[in-house]
């Protein structure tokens, strides 16, 4: 058994690809476009596992959008993404300065949370060992939830 991809559905296509691929960083491996179903499923990877996806060696991210409008709830039911970081301070500073919201502040040096356009969690982890404690995340409390 190899595990192959996780699966999301999102409301609205243009602002999910906003924050997976310009915020994040994911970049979309294939996309396919189902005009019958009135369905695309959009596959992404992370930067570092690019290579491994196109020998078909990395699990992906299957972003599911349906054309016709339905009203997801329930994100949080989902669980979360999970994604290792070279650095998790700058990565957090990336996103807050794209306008992301840090739920749960990297206050450790070795995990963040933050959330989809579609309230999806995604947990953020530093590669290797924890940095040090560091301002400002040592000191911001949660905002919202993960």
């Amino acid at each position: 058994m190899r595990y192959l991809h996780t699966m999301v559905r999102v409301s609205d296509l243009d602002a999910s690809m906003d924050f997976y691929c310009n915020k994040l960083g994911l970049r979309e491996m294939r996309r396919i476009d189902n005009e019958k179903g009135r369905f695309s499923l959009i596959f992404l990877a992370a930067p570092e596992d690019e290579a491994s996806v196109k020998a078909g060696k990395a699990p992906l991210l299957e972003l599911t959008y349906n054309w016709d409008p339905e009203d997801y709830t329930g994100g949080r039911n989902f669980g979360h993404l999970a994604f290792e970081v070279d650095d998790i301070y700058q990565t957090c500073a990336d996103l807050q300065a794209a306008g992301v919201t840090i739920n749960r502040p990297p206050r450790c040096g070795h995990m963040a949370f933050v959330r989809s356009p579609d309230g999806i969690s995604l947990e953020l982890l530093q590669k290797g060992e924890a940095l040090a404690p560091a301002e400002p995340w040592a000191s911001m409390p949660n905002t919202g939830t993960w």
